[in-house]
């Protein structure tokens, strides 16, 4: 089975779409040459890590920015490099169904079975990823786009994945 994977998306999650609270920052990121501006949260780094060691779980990103994530957002929150889910660019409705579909069909296939809680924003992924072949015990957060990740996100998986150990 392996160790279960916790799953971060980047855009609706760790940065949410409206101004948050005060304990973001904004940030300047040009990855592949397009230049974005991000809020970010230094907190949700430590917070990850922390779950991610009390469930004896792995941290990979599930994120369009790919590993480019590893270069403008973990070092900003607090993370190391981590593994990511090779997700190509959406190829538009007809090949790729709806971007939580597209996404889901990739994080299905790459977690290979494992068992992961997937934080998320995309409001069609719960429903693709239960129905992707390969998608092992899962459990998808779905995060507000306009808030992002909150404490209660974090304490959810928490217990999902305490689950996991009994």
């Amino acid at each position: 089975m392996g160790s279960p994977l916790v799953l971060l998306d980047v855009d609706g999650v760790l940065n949410p779409f409206e101004r948050p609270h005060k304990g973001y920052r904004r940030h300047r990121c040009s990855p592949d040459g397009v230049t974005f501006r991000l809020w970010l949260d230094a907190g949700h780094g430590p917070a990850l890590l922390a779950l991610a060691e009390t469930a004896g779980a792995e941290l990979a990103w599930a994120s369009y920015w790919c590993d480019n994530a590893n270069e403008w957002i973990a070092p900003r929150i607090g993370l190391p490099a981590l593994p990511f889910v090779p997700i190509p660019r959406f190829p538009g409705p007809e090949e790729g169904g709806t971007l939580g579909a597209w996404k889901a069909r990739h994080v299905a296939r790459w977690t290979e079975r494992r068992p992961f809680v997937w934080f998320e924003d995309e409001p069609d992924a719960t429903d693709r990823i239960g129905a992707e072949p390969g998608a092992g015990e899962h459990l998808l957060v779905v995060v507000d786009p306009l808030t992002g990740l909150t404490a209660e996100h974090l304490d959810t998986a928490a217990a999902w994945l305490g689950g996991l150990a009994r």
